[in-house]
C-alpha cells in the first residue's frame, strides 16, 4: 500500500442535477435516489480551508459533470455559479488517499 500525495474532493450528483439531465434522455429518468457513486476529484493534499478550495475548483469540475449529460455547451445552464453547484451537488473532501494497487497510478489528460 501506498499513500498518495493527493487530497480529494468526491462529488454526488443531487436532485436538482438529476432535473437538470432528465431534458436530454427520453427513454430513462435519473434520481439522486437511486444511489450513483460520487465522482472522485485528486486535488492538493495541502489545504487548511475548504471554501477557497471548492472555489478554486468548482467550475472545472461543473463542467466536466455537465459534459458527462451532454458535450454541447449551448445545452448546460447559463448559471453556473458556486451556488449553483452547491446546490446541484453533494461534496466531500478529504485529504488522504491511499493506493492499494501495487502497480503504479497512470493518468490520461482530458
Amino acid at each position: 500500500m501506498k499513500i498518495v500525495n493527493r487530497g480529494f474532493i468526491t462529488i454526488t450528483p443531487l436532485q436538482a442535477f438529476w432535473d437538470w439531465a432528465n431534458e436530454f434522455e427520453s427513454e430513462m429518468e435519473f434520481s439522486a435516489e437511486d444511489g450513483v457513486e460520487p465522482n472522485v476529484y485528486l486535488i492538493t493534499e495541502d489545504f487548511f480551508e475548504i471554501e477557497p478550495l471548492i472555489e478554486q475548483n468548482f467550475k472545472k469540475i461543473f463542467k466536466n459533470e455537465l459534459s458527462m449529460i451532454t458535450e454541447d455547451e449551448a445545452e448546460w445552464p447559463e448559471d453556473r455559479t458556486m451556488e449553483t453547484f452547491l446546490n446541484w451537488f453533494d461534496i466531500e473532501i478529504g485529504s488522504t488517499v491511499f493506493d492499494l494497487e501495487k502497480s503504479d497510478l497512470k493518468g490520461e489528460k482530458l
